[in-house]
């Protein structure tokens, strides 16, 4: 029997070690630095047919109907006049039993812990990794040892295990960008409750969806803001009411009495990873933000670290680990260069530019090749 220890539990560590702990040749132990797992926060994440595919594999078919949303399209608005761009049909990529979804995060990490409380170790933050022939040896800063025939990263893009393996080389950077999140009562005035809405604007973009059949809202924006060194590594700031009412000084005007209405509004820096880091061993390998962190800007982070781990695991399986660095890097840039392109274009500021994006837009959005190029070949795994 082989021994595997997963650090961290968030999507991709608890989906991994649901696989792990699915298949008898393995006994899992898993390691979180916080003493439980939150499942306060009622904000959401998109699920696109890609990782559903991969999580109906441990039943998420099964999760209580009310507690996801199959959204058929995503409908594309100008912040400035409030008319509508377009609208692209996501459920043209569904099949009969994976279709994107949406639902709240805690919803999610609730299924995917369900069946791993006995193999999670909370209050364990690693402190060394030593490599000895084909054993992985761990030490942790309440000076307990131990070792294992395979160990899986996934503690976020802060990565704690990976600053000890790089020897703090590999850093992610500010991404320029800061994360406004909350909930929309349904009550709220919002013109299509049961779809993507995708506002555009200049340097600031925003999308509310739901997160469940009874009409609960998830929203997210991302502004353009520029942080200082120090500022970036205070994170008391973004608990500080005079400077959280300085950046939303910064929203457009007609948003403002919208923000009002937001519930349990946080605001985060955006970190993004710089580069890849490549572990010289086969049995240590990263998934999920400690592989890879994207800007938020195509709804793909979730997904792509249910993606990475289920890759990992089959190639753990089938004893080919060696492939995993280098697959995973070609799906990641893909991911990445999209992402990127994304920000880019929905915070367009000149007129003219605007204009032609929003032609374009039109265009390309009816257009079934370019669709599959740009987004099948991501939903597609």
């Amino acid at each position: 029997m082989k021994k595997v220890a997963v650090i961290g539990a968030g999507i991709s560590g608890l989906f991994i070690s649901n696989l792990f702990k699915r298949n008898k040749k393995y006994q899992l132990t898993i390691f979180e630095r916080n003493h439980l797992i939150n499942l306060n926060e009622g904000y959401g994440i998109q699920l696109s047919v890609n990782s559903i595919k991969l999580l109906n594999k441990i039943q998420f078919d099964k999760l209580e109907i009310n507690e996801k949303f199959n959204p058929d399209k995503i409908n594309f608005y100008s912040i400035k006049n409030s008319t509508k761009i377009c609208e692209l049909n996501i459920s043209d990529f569904n099949t009969e039993n994976c279709k994107y979804t949406t639902l709240k995060r805690s919803s999610l990490i609730n299924f995917l812990k369900k069946d791993l409380e006995k193999e999670i170790k909370f209050d364990h933050t690693i402190s060394k990794i030593e490599q000895q022939d084909k054993v992985v040896k761990i030490t942790f800063e309440n000076n307990e040892i131990y070792e294992f025939d395979y160990l899986i990263i996934s503690d976020g893009v802060f990565s704690n295990s990976k600053n000890l393996l790089s020897k703090n080389r590999i850093k992610p950077k500010f991404n320029d960008t800061l994360a406004i999140r909350g909930k929309i009562p349904s009550s709220s005035n919002i013109p299509d409750k049961k779809n993507i809405s995708l506002f555009l604007g200049s340097n600031f973009h925003y999308v509310i969806y739901p997160v469940s059949r009874d009409g609960d809202l998830n929203f997210i924006a991302v502004m353009k803001f520029k942080l200082s060194e120090d500022e970036q590594k205070d994170y008391s700031l973004f608990n500080d009411n005079f400077f959280i009412n300085k950046i939303l000084e910064k929203v457009p005007h007609k948003n403002k009495k919208f923000f009002d209405d937001i519930e349990d509004l946080k605001i985060y820096p955006v970190f993004i990873s710089r580069d890849f880091f490549k572990v010289k061993s086969n049995n240590i390998h990263l998934i999920g933000d400690a592989f890879f962190a994207f800007p938020p800007s195509f709804a793909q982070g979730a997904s792509q670290s249910i993606e990475s781990a289920y890759e990992l695991f089959e190639n753990i399986e089938n004893n080919t680990e060696s492939n995993f660095f280098k697959n995973r890097v070609n799906k990641t840039k893909m991911v990445n260069n999209r992402s990127k392109f994304n920000q880019f274009a929905f915070h367009l500021s000149n007129p003219l530019t605007t204009l032609l994006r929003n032609i374009f837009l039109k265009i390309l959005i009816k257009n079934k090749k370019f669709l599959e190029v740009y987004l099948g070949k991501i939903y597609k795994n």
